[in-house]
C-alpha cells in the first residue's frame, strides 16, 4: 500500500470507486430526466418514484414469479416504461403548451402517490436483493479490490448512456424526435405519428430510470425512499450540464460522482453540499448549464 498526498491508495482509490458507481447513477437517471424534458418538454419530478418502481419490480418479479436479476433487467423496465406510456397519455399530454410548473406539479404529485403506496405495504425499511451468481465475487487489483458487480454497473451505465446519445444526436430517428419537438407540423407530413413518438420517448425516458433502479437493487437495497433521496441531487446533475442536454447529463453525471467521492476523501464535511455549490458557481457563470443552449 503506498500513500497519494498523505492519503493511503486504498482509501483514496475506493472512493474513487464509489464516486463511479453514484455517478453511473446520477448520469443514467440525469439522462432520462433530460431525454423527457428535451423532448417533451416536461419536468419530470416522479422520476425518482419511477427508479424505485424499477427496483421494486425487480424484487416482486423474483419474489412471486421467480425471475432473477437478468430477466429483471429487461423486463422490469419494460413493465415501468408501460406505466409511464399510460401516463403521459392520461395525464401529461394536456401540459405540453402550459408552463413548465404545471407539469412539475402534477409529477410531483405522482412521486408521492406511488411512493406513499409502496411504504404503505412494505413499509420504510430496506428490502434486500441479491447479488446475481456470475457478478459475485471482485478482482484484487493490487491497489485496490474492485467488485464484479460494481465494475458491471459502470460499464453498463456507461454503453446505456452513450448508446442512447448516438441514436439521439447521429440517428435519422434521433433527428425525427427533435424536429418532433420543434416543428410537429413538418413530421407529420413525413407521415410519422407525432403523438405516438413523444408517448413512446416518455416511455424510454422512464424505462432508463427503471433500469437503474434494478441496477441498484443488489447496492442500496429496495425501499421507497430509495428514489426521493436521490431525485433532488439528480436535478443538480441536469441543471449543472444544462437542461435537456444529452451530452451534458452523461458527462456531468460521471464527473460529479467522481468529485463527490473524492471530496469524502479530502474535505467529508463538504462531500453532501459539494455537488450545490458547484451548481450555484455553473449558473452565476452560465445560466443555462455547461453544455446547454441559451434561449
Amino acid at each position: 500500500m503506498f500513500e497519494i498526498f498523505g492519503i493511503p491508495s486504498t482509501a483514496l482509490f475506493g472512493q474513487l470507486l464509489i464516486g463511479l458507481i453514484n455517478g453511473s447513477f446520477y448520469a443514467l437517471l440525469s439522462l432520462g430526466l433530460a431525454v423527457v424534458f428535451g423532448m417533451l418538454n416536461i419536468i419530470n419530478f416522479s422520476h425518482g418514484a419511477q427508479y424505485m418502481m424499477g427496483a421494486f419490480a425487480a424484487y416482486l418479479l423474483l419474489q412471486y414469479s421467480g425471475l432473477g436479476y437478468w430477466p429483471a433487467l429487461v423486463v422490469a423496465p419494460i413493465l415501468v416504461g408501460i406505466t409511464g406510456m399510460i401516463i403521459e397519455r392520461l395525464f401529461l399530454r394536456w401540459l405540453y403548451k402550459l408552463d413548465h410548473l404545471y407539469g412539475l406539479l402534477l409529477t410531483f404529485g405522482l412521486a408521492l402517490i406511488i411512493e406513499g403506496v409502496a411504504r404503505n405495504y412494505y413499509g420504510s425499511a430496506g428490502l434486500p436483493y441479491v447479488l446475481p451468481e456470475s457478478l459475485r465475487g471482485g478482482q484484487n487489483l493490487g491497489f485496490m479490490f474492485l467488485p464484479n458487480y460494481r465494475a458491471w454497473v459502470i460499464v453498463a451505465s456507461l454503453t446505456i448512456c452513450f448508446g442512447t446519445w448516438f441514436v439521439i444526436e447521429r440517428t435519422r430517428l434521433g433527428a425525427y424526435l427533435r424536429a418532433a419537438t420543434e416543428n410537429p407540423a413538418l413530421v407529420r407530413a413525413f407521415g410519422i405519428n407525432v403523438p405516438r413518438m413523444i408517448t413512446l420517448t416518455y416511455g424510454f425516458g422512464v424505462a432508463l430510470a427503471a433500469f437503474a433502479g434494478v441496477m441498484a437493487a443488489p447496492i442500496y437495497n429496495v425501499s421507497p425512499q430509495m428514489g426521493s433521496d436521490l431525485i433532488i441531487v439528480v436535478f443538480a446533475v441536469v441543471v449543472i450540464g444544462g437542461m435537456g442536454s444529452i451530452l451534458g447529463a452523461i458527462v456531468t453525471g460521471f464527473g460529479l460522482g467522481v468529485i463527490e467521492g473524492l471530496t469524502k476523501v479530502f474535505f467529508p464535511e463538504a462531500s453532501n453540499t459539494v455537488i450545490f455549490v458547484i451548481m450555484a458557481i455553473v449558473l452565476l457563470v452560465r445560466p443555462a448549464g455547461l453544455f446547454g443552449r441559451r434561449g
